[in-house]
């Protein structure tokens, strides 16, 4: 079995893209974002906008993510505000700045996205992507730590 090769292809086509997107942000005049504020850009667009939500989506403490966020309001792409649904919390969301460049995210995603399936095929990204989103069932972990 070759268990180590999962985990690298998946990290290296996972860098590829995300390089791939900001390389052409960069080309359109963006301001440069590094992967951390790529991935917290992720988060909000699929709407989780509270700093804590995001840490636990990414796997990293909130102090990083609060950091990464002020760089961000300072680049003038994200802002923070308290949440009017709950005023102990704030949530984050995309400037007007933020808001453009997250549609020109898009269509280079979508360029992205033709270049792979161009390039693998129609059926088999059509597989990649359907194994990508299946169930993989619980993190073998996480389920043994709740057993104890």
């Amino acid at each position: 079995m070759r268990t180590n090769q999962l985990i690298i292809a998946l990290f290296q086509r996972f860098c590829w893209l995300d390089e791939g997107l900001q390389a052409r942000l960069h080309d359109h005049g963006w301001p440069d974002v590094n992967r951390p504020q790529s991935m917290i850009m992720t988060n909000i667009v699929s709407g989780v906008v509270r700093p804590s939500d995001i840490a636990r989506n990414l796997g990293v403490s909130r102090q990083a993510v609060h950091s990464t966020i002020n760089q961000m309001v300072k680049l003038g792409i994200v802002r923070l505000d308290v949440d009017p649904d709950d005023r102990r919390h704030m949530i984050v969301s995309l400037t007007d700045l933020g808001a453009r460049m997250r549609k020109d995210a898009q269509r280079s995603m979508d360029a992205l996205t033709a270049q792979i399936a161009d390039r693998l095929g129609q059926d088999k990204f059509d597989a990649l992507l359907a194994a990508l989103e299946a169930d993989w069932g619980d993190n073998i972990a996480r389920a043994a730590s709740r057993t104890r």
